[in-house]
């Protein structure tokens, strides 16, 4: 049988910088992918299980959420990172209660994520107790009493945090919510807070409704695609193959970033003859914007939109639209008027003609998108932010019509679902109502805990519980000190997870982590093959199912460890049939069928050649449920964040050989950073300016206007072509330089988008 090599940790005296890249994807991209899946998984387990990936009756990728097409699907239906995310889960290196013998905790504790990651899937649940050194087995009977009687011990339900990933299925979801309002609290922060609140808090101001309102094949009916803050080349690389069908069809791109993003600029398609002899340019126009420039932009362009009206009236303003379906229309017009486009200029670094040269095209537009990633949501302004791209869109009467719309492309595979079946901790009334008619229950209607306030809850010593439903707590939030710090006040922590992560070994007096089946793996319940459903970033659900046997007769579906936890923790007679729920999966979308809108008949439905599509008031009928009955225009005065003297402006992000927390390898190769990721990105001419030289080693500092300062040792200067004053680093690396308490308004995101630093040099060597 194939057994994975092991892997050594990083050693960032290795790192290599060569020159960024100019095309995306290609052979190179196929060759990568296979030779990390066969390193991973074997030949044979390589070639059954990427067959499978994101096809009808296949398995839904634990990666990114970007759909699958309606038509037919190609034979290799993901990307290079999804073939990595898949081998990850799929992998046959395994980490036994042996391994755990023969590694204290404090041994662990000195690892890399990276290193953590890479020693394979959990096999047996295990437990830490107060005091002990080292993880020891448990059986899964007393693992669920050890939950339930620290949950009944608690002198309020709020003192339990109910963290859930983006990983966990619409059946777990909406199961896991039920057990938790079943307890008695709302405290169900997840990964959504840290990526797309911003969107959801825009979308349901501006249209009612905090989803995306395109389809995949709207693409090929736009004419126009402006892709904001967003790198698909690295996060979601299928979006460039619609982008590419897009252009196939007459569309132009404008790519609106920082950083030139490789994937944008050239792309070879592996599943094409052009992608071997040649690729094609996907952005038609770059603009390369300053960190904390994007609401300038959309201001400045919303000004010379109204001034091209004035030249050519009723032939830019969409007014039908505007005057059926918008609110507020006058004084944003008036504020878009008095925009200073001096101003524009300074706050994006763009040029006069850069912005004319986008209203143009904006102007002539007869079908808009303009997609987004969290280049925009995490930043303090991020909602308005969020709020001005909507209103240029309401302004052209882009909302509800084929080949036009808003599009946040969210990250996580069923983040999206997730907050669809219930996992918010402050869901609308009708939701709740409708729960606790299907099942007797009485769900609690205070209003719990976001990922920051649960952090600020266990610090302070209001939750002593947290239970994380898949996910990477600690990596995944900001300022880790403080984060580390609160999760050890709590006297449990429980983590149900497919491999081992920091989290694991940041813990509370009690720990205990729980083996779970992945998306790839056979989830067999009394005989019987179950299925489960996945939202994508379109309102797209569907069905996946694993065909591989598990590594471990010890693993349980995320379905039955709620389950078997519920019924421990309320007894047999619940009102809630936990165990009919455990052994038929349908049963519990007859459920969702009955509590979740839009989700009636559901298990019919989403047995459909493609699943089927959720409900969207403001696409399907240019309805808009908000509190004027119409699609609002928002009025925000302008922000933006000028470079002070002798510091820059920081962007965190992912290197191409990462997912989210997870780090498959140590190459950005589109960025040309190969062996290592303790990097800072910087104009060369900065580095100079500043004192430097490329290849120093730095210490980066934070700053921010009450005074707060963090720090982080280490990081060797890389010149690279980012805007003056700005510079980019790799998270998590990066997180302990965001403090808790520097959040976007509104949405409460913590803010890793438009920082403030300055270099120290380095003094000492970090281990």
């Amino acid at each position: 049988m194939h057994r994975a090599a092991p892997v050594s940790d990083i050693d960032e005296s290795a790192l290599q910088v060569t020159a960024p890249k100019t095309e995306a994807a290609g052979v190179r991209a196929v060759t990568v992918a296979l030779e990390r899946a066969v390193e991973e998984m074997g030949v044979v387990r390589t070639a059954r299980t990427l067959a499978r990936v994101n096809q009808r009756h296949g398995f839904d990728c634990p990666g990114c959420a970007w759909p699958e097409p309606t038509g037919r699907r190609r034979p290799a239906e993901f990307c290079e990172n999804g073939a990595k995310a898949v081998a990850e889960e799929a992998t046959l290196r395994t980490v036994t209660p042996a391994f755990f013998a023969a590694h204290s905790l404090d041994d662990l504790a000195a690892k890399s994520g990276y290193w953590l990651g890479q020693q394979g899937r959990l096999t047996h649940p295990m437990v830490l107790r107060e005091g002990d050194t080292h993880y020891s087995p448990i059986d899964w009977d007393d693992a669920y009493r050890l939950i339930a009687d620290a949950l009944r011990g608690l002198d309020s339900p709020d003192e339990a945090v109910f963290y859930t990933s983006g990983r966990t299925a619409n059946e777990t979801a909406f199961l896991y919510q039920l057990l938790v309002r079943a307890y008695g609290t709302n405290n169900l922060p997840d990964c959504s807070n840290m990526c797309h609140e911003s969107s959801g808090t825009a979308l349901v101001s501006s249209i009612g409704i905090g989803k995306g309102s395109v389809t995949i094949d709207d693409f090929t009916k736009a004419d126009l695609i402006i892709v904001a803050g967003q790198n698909p080349g690295t996060n979601h690389p299928r979006m460039l193959s619609a982008l590419g069908e897009a252009k196939a069809h007459g569309a132009k791109v404008i790519a609106v970033n920082p950083l030139p993003e490789t994937g944008l600029i050239g792309f070879k398609d592996p599943q094409t003859v052009k992608g071997f002899t040649g690729g094609i340019s996907i952005a038609d126009d770059f603009l390369q914007i300053r960190l904390g420039g994007d609401m300038a932009l959309f201001q400045g362009l919303a000004k010379l939109l109204f001034d091209a009206e004035d030249r050519a009236p009723g032939t830019v303003v969409d007014r039908a639209f505007v005057d059926a379906h918008t609110a507020g229309f006058a004084d944003y017009e008036k504020h878009m008027r008095a925009v200073d486009l001096d101003t524009v200029i300074e706050a994006t670094g763009l040029s006069r003609e850069d912005l004319d040269r986008t209203a143009t095209l904006l102007a002539e537009s007869k079908s808009t998108i303009i997609c987004w990633a969290m280049g925009l949501t995490q930043q303090v302004h991020g909602v308005a932010t969020i709020e001005e791209a909507t209103n240029l869109l309401l302004l052209r009467g882009m909302i509800g019509k084929p080949g036009a719309g808003v599009c946040p492309v969210r990250g996580h595979s069923n983040v999206q679902g997730d907050r669809t079946m219930g996992i918010w901790e402050k869901m609308p009334e009708p939701f709740l109502a409708a729960l606790d008619r299907e099942f007797g229950i009485t769900s609690p209607r205070t209003h719990g805990y976001d990922t920051v306030n649960a952090i600020r809850a266990m610090r302070d010593g209001r939750g002593k519980v947290f239970f994380g439903m898949g996910g990477n707590f600690v990596s995944a939030t900001p300022d880790t000190e403080v984060t580390e710090a609160a999760l050890r006040t709590c006297a449990l922590t429980v983590q149900v997870s497919t491999k081992l992560n920091r989290s694991h070994v940041v813990h509370g007096r009690t720990a205990l982590i729980l083996p779970t089946l992945g998306r790839t793996d056979e989830d067999v319940q009394d005989g019987v093959r179950q299925q489960v459903s996945v939202e994508d970033s379109m309102s797209m659900v569907h069905l996946s199912t694993g065909r591989l046997t598990p590594v471990s007769d010890q693993l349980r579906s995320e379905v039955a460890i709620v389950c078997e936890l519920a019924q421990e923790l309320f007894g047999p007679e619940h009102e809630v049939p936990w165990g009919v729920f455990r052994r038929d999966y349908d049963r519990i979308r007859d459920a969702i069928a009955q509590v979740v809108p839009g989700c009636a008949d559901y298990n019919a439905k989403v047995r459909g050649r493609n699943g089927f599509q959720l409900p969207h008031p403001p696409r399907d009928a240019r309805e808009f449920r908000t509190a004027t009955g119409k699609a609002n225009f928002a009025v925000n005065d302008l922000h933006w964040l000028p470079v002070p003297a002798d510091r820059l402006i920081l962007q965190t992000l992912r290197s191409h050989d990462q997912y989210n927390t997870t780090i498959y390898g140590l190459d950005d190769r589109y960025r040309g950073i190969h062996n290592g990721r303790r990097v800072v990105l910087v104009n060369p001419a900065d580095i100079t300016a500043l004192g430097f030289a490329e290849g120093d080693l730095v210490d980066v500092v934070s700053e921010f206007e009450d005074g707060t300062e963090r720090s982080v040792a280490g990081f060797r200067l890389v010149g690279y072509p980012t805007p003056r004053g700005n510079a980019a680093a790799y998270y998590p690396e990066t997180n302990p330089l965001i403090p808790l308490d520097h959040v976007a308004k509104r949405s409460n995101t913590p803010v890793s988008k438009a920082v403030t630093i300055r270099f120290e040099p380095h003094t000492h060597i970090t281990a």
